[in-house]
């Protein structure tokens, strides 16, 4: 579990391709002295587990899976990418939770200045739409912003220079294509209604107010 606030940023220095899938050597270009065999760190917002660690950096494996929905697959020696640690029971939640699943990968269709701030417009598959609202959060390449504004199949978000300052969005151009985790919460309770909804398999009657009543609601 992450929280989308990044740590700072890392540099890959090596990648093996091996078909469809990659594993990467990435090295912090912070303090990250005691990664530890096994854990989990979000890189560009994908969920990673550590296979060995030393000279100031880490390796990663990223399956078949992982590459086909993240852009993991694309990155080259001497790219730039966000990190950060899996999320203590102890910490702040400073972001939302994020689970390092990336849903989908967006795809930046315009940049725009809002007085010290960017706004950033991205379009992303329509079947995302419903777990994207106004005001809520979004994690993008593994950072977690709000979003400003949204429609069926796109959303717009607002950039502060700090998080720019510390985040490889400073790079982000259109068509750029980013990593996308929707809200959590929405997910599982967009999961959990799906049979009152008409959806395929669902309870016969839906979910109304009289079958609300019915249960004490």
């Amino acid at each position: 579990m992450f929280t989308g606030l990044v740590l700072g940023q890392g540099r890959v220095r090596a990648i093996e391709a091996r078909g469809d899938q990659v594993r990467l050597v990435v090295a912090p270009l912070f303090a990250l002295d005691d990664i530890v065999i096994g854990e989990s760190i979000a890189v560009n917002g994908a969920c990673l587990t550590v296979e060995s660690a030393s000279g100031g950096a880490f390796s990663v494996y990223a399956s078949a899976e992982t590459t086909s929905r993240t852009s993991l697959g694309a990155l080259r020696p001497g790219g730039v990418v966000n990190l950060e640690r899996a999320l203590k029971l102890s910490d702040r939640l400073g972001g939302h939770l994020v689970s390092g699943h990336v849903d989908c990968l967006a795809t930046v269709a315009e940049v725009r200045p809002a007085g010290e701030s960017r706004v950033y417009r991205l379009e992303f598959p329509a079947d995302q739409g419903p777990f994207v609202i106004e005001k809520g959060s979004v994690c993008l390449d593994g950072v977690s912003l709000t979003i400003n504004v949204c429609g069926p199949n796109w959303l717009e978000v607002n950039v502060i220079p700090e998080t720019r300052r510390v985040t490889t969005i400073e790079g982000w151009k259109p068509a750029y294509r980013v990593n996308m985790e929707t809200d959590l919460i929405g997910k599982y309770v967009a999961r959990m209604l799906a049979p009152w909804q008409g959806n395929p398999g669902a309870k016969p009657g839906g979910l109304s107010l009289e079958f609300l009543r019915e249960h004490g609601f």
